[in-house]
């Protein structure tokens, strides 16, 4: 039988658990509010610009436009400053936004220039002619060097009315399934903030929302930082490492083939990154090995 000293500690710590989690919780919730408001428009990364695309390395933490009026930083805000002379009146976000990257989600964002290049741009997305490719870190380490994700993915119908957290089809929950495949290839593994993680390159074959976070999640390797998909409790990471790396964009008004640097490389202080195994490089080779037979 337990002692009255000893049901005493176990009640404290069942309770300092319960308020650690609570104002963990709280944390995360404050610094998103907080970062709505953090990217100034001098920040605005320029990749490729011609008389038919811009591209841009957006930042993480930052929506690509919003109809809310509360929203004082978007994407869209900081090209209306830098490009004036781009702006579209007649559209109701400015531009022509022929795809899109999640607010905590950084990389690669294409922005048609006119008409036609749009209507290109959005068929060879429709179409699947295009390749993307996204760094990211994940939680614990993946056994295999590679991996095919198959699973269909459909709407939380728990939080349909809230921040549209997406499920995939074996969740109880899951409403309006669609297929949906993700390919992964092992880059490295090590420690992220003294704790597993690998670094993985990953490619979507399809482009259902929030696809590779519920993918990674639903393996059980949540991308470091994600708030929704680790049960709102990974929140100590400076951001979500997601990054959108690479793009290839097939049309018919001029083809595109554009990556960044790499933004979770292990001299950045900040990313508390060390790897300890290099399973593979972020260069053709590895682009080769997500580029299989069978893509659609």
């Amino acid at each position: 039988m337990e002692s009255i000293i000893e049901i005493v500690i176990r009640i404290f710590l069942c309770k300092f658990d319960h308020f650690w989690h609570e104002w963990v919780s709280a944390l995360g919730e404050v610094q998103i509010k907080k970062s709505l408001t953090v990217p100034p428009v001098n920040e605005v990364e320029i990749i490729y610009k011609s008389q038919n695309f811009l591209v841009i390395n957006k930042r993480h933490d930052i929506v690509i436009n919003s109809d809310d009026p509360s929203v004082k930083i978007s994407l869209q805000i900081q090209l209306k400053e830098l490009f004036p002379d781009l702006v579209n009146p007649n559209l109701q976000h400015d531009f022509y936004f022929v795809h899109r990257l999640d607010y905590a989600t950084s990389g690669v964002i294409c922005i048609a220039l006119h008409k036609k290049a749009c209507a290109a741009a959005t068929q060879a997305f429709s179409e699947r002619k295009t390749k993307k490719y996204y760094l990211a870190l994940l939680r614990g380490h993946v056994a295999c060097e590679r991996m095919d994700m198959h699973k269909a993915i459909g709407e939380d119908s728990q939080q349909r009315c809230g921040n549209h957290r997406m499920c995939t089809l074996s969740d109880p929950h899951c409403v309006y399934p669609r297929s949906a495949h993700t390919r992964l290839l092992v880059l490295q593994r090590g420690l992220y903030d003294f704790y597993p993680a690998t670094k993985v390159l990953l490619r979507p074959i399809t482009g259902r929302r929030h696809q590779l976070r519920v993918h990674c999640a639903d393996i059980g390797h949540t991308i470091v930082g994600d708030y929704t998909y680790s049960n709102r409790r990974d929140v100590l990471p400076h951001r979500m490492f997601l990054h959108a790396f690479r793009l290839v964009l097939a049309n018919d008004v001029e083809p595109l083939c554009l990556q960044t640097h790499d933004p979770f490389s292990s001299d950045v202080t900040a990313n508390k990154w060390t790897p300890v195994e290099t399973l593979n490089h972020i260069d053709s080779a590895s682009f080769s090995k997500l580029d299989m037979e069978g893509d659609s």
